[in-house]
Parts: C-alpha cells; structure tokens; sequence
C-alpha cells in the first residue's frame, strides 16, 4: 500500500493564495491596536488629568521658568527689563550677605531635621488607647493650626529679657533676639514647635496604616521595645518618614514668617536667611532681577536635596 505525503502535513498549512511557509518558520503574530474600551478609558484618563496638568503649569512650571529668564535681567519692576547676563549671580556670590544667609540656611536645615524624630516620639505616645488622650492629642495639634506670625509674637514674648518667661525661668534676662549669637537659634527653636505637630501627625496617620500581622508575629518572636520600633515599625513608616524629612527640608529653606515678625533679618543682619534676604531685596530696594537669582540659587538647593532623598527612598525600597 502507497502511502502519500501531503505538503500540508510537512510544511503546515498553506498560506491563502500563495506558496507554503518553510517547515519549522514561524509566523510573526500581527500586532493589534488599543481597544475601543482601552481607547475610551485613555482618552478619559488624559481628561481627568488634564486640569491638574494646565494648573501645574500655569502655577508652578511658568513661574520657575519666568524667574530663571527674569534672574538675567536688571530690572526694577516700573522700567524695561535690560539683559545684563550672569551680572546678577556674580553681585550674588560677592555679597557677604549672601554667605551669612547660606549659614542661616544650613543651620535651620540641621536643626530642622530633629522635627520628624520628635514628631515620632509624640505620635508613639499618643498612639494609645488611653482615657483623655484625645485632649492630649488636640493640645500637641495646637500650634499646627497657628499662624507663623502668631508663633512669631509668642515666642518674642517669651524671650523678652524684662518680663519674658525665660528671664524668670533664668532669673535674669538674656537678649536672645538681640545678640547676633543666638537669634537664628532663638528662632528656630521657636519653628520646631509647629513642625514637630506637623510631624506628629503625618506619623500618627503612618501609625493607623501599620500591619497588624507583623507587629503580631514579631510580638511572638520576641521582639519588644527598641527592636520592635526599629526592625517592625520604622520599615514601615519609611514613606511617611521619605514625606517629613521632604516637608521639613522645604520649610527648613523657605523659613520666612518667623525671621519677618521676631528679628527681620537682624540684628545686623545676623539671622536672615536667603528667602528673607529675596525679599528684603525685591520690596526694599525694588531689585526684582536680582531677588530672582536668590530664589534660582534657592530653588536649585531645594531641589538637590529634594532629589537626593527621593533617589534614596526608591534605591532602598528596589
């Protein structure tokens, strides 16, 4: 008996109208475009996105890009703008005001980052099912909803050296806001008071969010105390720590409200920083040019650190 073989049980089956594929090709599949359904929920995507999109870029992206392009002008806010180059970033970086600021910066910055740690610290304490802690709770939140100037004016009473608490805490009055020494650290003490309330409630938002099933199972281990706080819960909190540090770094450098109301800048212009020191400049002396190279220099330094931590927070958790 003769036994044909066929070329569609060799090669495959013949392609339409033409000649067989080769045996062992395959056949490159064809490539489908979006959905109806995916075409619908893109383009709605991209609406609801889009106000978001416009505000951001009329509100912060046009603002950046205009201050760079104004911080290569002389200009006084009345008269035509003149291009004078890097004219106002050389004035800046000869300007002696220029590295007492910076110094101010940096040490509002050092001092500054103990706000999330203390904030942690009081959001463990009241992160418990105690009897009246909601009242404990509402006086630590206080001094988030006050104004800066409010602050301002409290802490000026209290390190007033005639009638000030401190003096009768010390016994005698010491000028803190009037010696070039302490008045940064004067007023940043007075700053840490807010922020740590801000602080303590991103960690107790953290706090609510933790997993109940690893503090369980840690619990079973063994773990307790410092090792539970350290191995267990601060992994956890690592956004909600990421979010502070970012927060507190912002209002570390853009520190303005307190150093207008306390000192303003003085005494000799000892505790100015380089938000102050921008302004002082574009409402005093109407150098808007030049006042837009210190918020350039700002804003390059806020976004280094910015960046910085923000590489570290996705490079630990990769």
């Amino acid at each position: 008996m003769s036994h044909s073989v066929s070329r569609h049980s060799v090669g495959g089956p013949v392609e339409p109208g033409g000649s067989g594929a080769l045996p062992g090709a395959s056949v490159a599949p064809r490539r489908r475009g979006p959905t109806p359904t995916a075409r619908r929920q893109r383009r709605a995507a991209f609406l609801f996105l889009a106000p978001a999109c416009i505000m951001v870029a009329i509100y912060v992206v046009w603002p950046i890009l205009s201050t760079i392009r104004l911080s290569f002008f002389n200009w006084d806010g009345m008269t035509e703008p003149s291009f004078i180059g890097l004219g106002n970033y050389i004035e800046l970086f000869q300007t002696p005001t220029f590295y007492t600021a910076l110094k101010n910066n940096l040490i509002w910055l050092v001092l500054f980052l103990l706000a999330p740690p203390m904030g942690l610290a009081v959001a463990l304490y009241l992160n418990q099912a105690v009897v009246g802690i909601r009242i404990v709770k509402s006086l630590f939140f206080a001094p988030f909803v006050l104004s800066g100037v409010v602050v301002g004016l409290i802490f000026s009473w209290f390190y007033d050296p005639t009638f000030g608490l401190l003096a009768l805490i010390l016994g005698h009055g010491v000028p803190v806001l009037g010696d070039p020494r302490y008045a940064t650290f004067g007023i940043v003490f007075a700053a840490l008071w807010p922020q740590t309330a801000y602080c303590m409630i991103l960690y107790l938002t953290g706090l609510t969010a933790l997993n109940a099933e690893q503090i369980e199972a840690a619990r079973m281990e063994g773990a307790c105390g410092w090792s539970m706080l350290w191995h267990v819960i601060l992994p956890q909190l690592r956004p909600t720590t990421f979010m502070a540090i970012v927060v507190t770094i912002i209002g570390a450098l853009r520190s303005f409200d307190l150093i207008s109301v306390m000192t303003g800048g003085g005494p000799f212009e000892s505790s100015t920083v380089l938000a102050f020191f921008m302004y002082d400049q574009a409402v005093k002396y109407y150098r808007i040019g030049y006042s837009a190279a210190i918020a350039v220099v700002l804003f390059a330094i806020m976004l280094v650190y910015i960046v910085y931590h923000l590489r570290r927070m996705l490079r630990t958790e990769q």
